[in-house]
């Protein structure tokens, strides 16, 4: 027990964990092509469930899937009504942003929100009660266990808040070029949705997550009772400025029948205008990035290579 709770040992397990994560990462990239035919083949089942409930509900059309959500966590959820005592207004929303959608990634999230502070609190507890308490006193204590159950209450938001970032960042790198492959199939006379789709459809390589957003549009358009509806719940699950602007555009196109065409080419102008800035704010702040690194690891080093000939030089003459 002695050598588990060693905190050298405890640095070598946490080293190895994230040298296996980083692998895993890694590894992950090569698998794309199957990951891209899974989620395509999951939007084909959503739009047949599209389908099934326009036809079926042809005097109310919803804008969403009601699926059931059945289980353990449901129950919990329920019988402590925790969507009411953890009530968020912007849950839904966060969660679609990050690829979850439908009731069942709702009652996950509220599940954990509940249940993450009590786990937390318990390890942090259980290791410095029981297993090591680093010479903390008893408050000292006490107050780490509150730590821990603090953290474990944000542990889903901050899950979720990564999640829709590096979403919204693999959707924002390929966004311009779909915008040009989405002008060259409208102009060719392919209607939008048919144009949307085949994007969606070639996109795929370098974006799943634009690739799978694309596909739902083209679904929405085509079953929801307003595309407008479509266009704005495509904005708002992006969360992007430059994405919300082409929807705007594509709204005002189809309320004032202005050529699309040309809508489509202004915007994939602005699109590969804002990533260039993007990439040049990037580049004008890595000189001040770089600065604590070169003072900490370059500068000492560069002092040795200059000094260290002069310094042994000097220590031979007063030897000799």
């Amino acid at each position: 027990m002695e050598a588990l709770v060693e905190p050298r040992n405890l640095l070598t397990v946490l080293i190895a964990i994230l040298t296996f994560a980083t692998l895993i990462t890694l590894l992950g990239g090569l698998g794309g092509g199957a990951k891209l035919e899974k989620r395509m083949k999951a939007m084909a089942e959503r739009k047949e469930e599209l389908r099934r409930r326009s036809r079926q509900q042809l005097a109310q059309r919803e804008s969403a899937l009601r699926h059931s959500d059945e289980g353990f966590k449901k129950r919990v959820v329920d019988r402590l009504n925790l969507s009411k005592l953890l009530e968020d207004p912007k849950v839904v929303e966060s969660l679609a942003q990050a690829g979850f959608r439908g009731p069942g990634p709702l009652t996950t999230f509220y599940f954990f929100r509940f249940a993450m502070p009590f786990v937390m609190a318990l390890i942090v507890a259980v290791y410095l009660f029981a297993i090591n308490d680093f010479g903390l006193t008893g408050m000292m204590r006490v107050a780490a266990v509150v730590g821990g159950f603090v953290l474990g209450f944000y542990l889903p938001n901050v899950y979720v808040s990564n999640r829709a970032s590096k979403r919204r960042q693999s959707i924002v790198q390929a966004f311009p070029d779909s915008l040009d492959l989405l002008l060259i199939c409208v102009e060719s006379g392919m209607s939008i949705e048919a144009a949307i789709t085949k994007v969606g459809a070639e996109i795929g390589g370098q974006s799943i997550d634009l690739a799978e957003e694309y596909t739902l549009l083209a679904a929405e358009l085509s079953y929801l009772p307003e595309r407008r509806s479509a266009y704005e719940g495509f904005a708002k699950r992006t969360n992007h400025p430059g994405i919300k602007s082409v929807a705007t555009a594509m709204i005002q196109a189809e309320k004032y029948g202005t050529p699309l065409g040309q809508a489509l080419r202004v915007m994939a102008k602005e699109s590969r205008e804002m990533r260039l800035s993007a990439a040049e704010k990037k580049a004008a702040a890595l000189p001040a990035k770089l600065t604590v690194p070169m003072i900490l690891f370059f500068l000492p080093v560069l002092f040795v290579v200059i000094l260290g000939p002069a310094i042994i030089k000097i220590q031979d003459m007063n030897a000799g």
